[in-house]
């Protein structure tokens, strides 16, 4: 006779083991409005980034990581301000 058997065991979770629900479980926990999830964080930025890819020579990146955490924005402002004095084109 073929039996249904789970993938994985199925182990007993005493209920006096759950968390405690204190004021801190709650301000992390997922809200919803109606069924629509609200979502958390940081709100979207005026002027989103875009993520692509793009090769620089290893010292230019050594230079920029040296500067610590940080270093693409810094790369990134340092773009903007060579753009300030050429043409994109």
């Amino acid at each position: 006779m073929t039996v249904n058997m789970h993938a994985t065991p199925v182990e007993w979770i005493d209920p006096d083991d759950a968390p405690e629900l204190n004021d801190d479980f709650f301000e992390r926990a997922d809200e919803y409005l109606g069924d629509k999830l609200i979502r958390r964080g940081r709100p979207k930025a005026e002027r989103t980034k875009l993520a692509i890819t793009v090769r620089y020579d290893a010292d230019v990146i050594e230079a920029f990581k040296a500067t610590g955490r940080g270093w693409q924005t810094r790369m990134n402002d340092a773009l903007k301000d060579w753009l300030k004095t050429h043409s994109a084109a």
